[in-house]
Order: structure tokens, then C-alpha cells, then sequence
């Protein structure tokens, strides 16, 4: 199964956590310029809109693709202690074996 964590600028206990621009300081680490030589984001490490609110976005296989990056992310996360949502798809391949 498919899934992403959505990881969002607010502590555990409700917080807004600062600096307000770490969640594209980090998407940019996994980030490359594009042909049109402006920052192109991951599809494994992103900001998005979740519940109107700006979050970072990772998908789980980032783990595998690049677990270094993968376990900084989750390090960070946890010493800051924001709040982390796991969303899953059904795999859609499956569906009817």
C-alpha cells in the first residue's frame, strides 16, 4: 500500500513551530533545478496545502530511495515534536486478484 506522511508546522501540544520557512528549507534539500532553472521539488519530499495549512509531504518510499535523507526528516520531526499523519491509498494494481 501506497502512503505519505504529512508532517505539519505545529507541535504536539499545539504550536506553531518556527522558523516558519523550514518546511521549504528541507524540501529543497531533496529538491534539483529544472530546465527552467527555477527549484523543482521531489515527488518524495514537498510542501503542500493540508487542511489549508502549509505542510511538508513525504512519501515512504523515500525511505528506500534515500534512507539518509529519510531518517534526517524523521529526526527532525521527532526532536522538534510536530505532528505527523501517515495517509495511505489502496494500490489500485491490486484490487480484483
Amino acid at each position: 500500500m501506497h502512503c505519505r506522511y504529512i508532517i505539519q508546522g505545529v507541535t504536539e501540544e499545539g504550536r506553531k513551530f518556527r522558523p516558519s520557512d523550514w518546511i521549504d528549507r528541507i524540501a529543497s534539500m531533496g529538491a534539483s533545478y529544472g530546465t527552467s532553472h527555477r527549484l523543482v521539488f521531489s515527488d518524495m519530499l514537498h510542501p503542500e496545502l493540508y487542511e489549508g495549512e502549509k505542510c511538508l509531504m513525504i512519501d515512504t518510499a523515500l525511505e528506500e530511495q534515500n534512507p539518509n535523507m529519510f531518517e534526517y526528516v524523521m529526526n527532525f520531526v521527532k526532536s522538534n515534536k510536530l505532528k505527523m499523519t501517515q495517509v495511505c491509498e489502496i494500490d489500485e494494481e491490486k484490487l480484483g486478484s
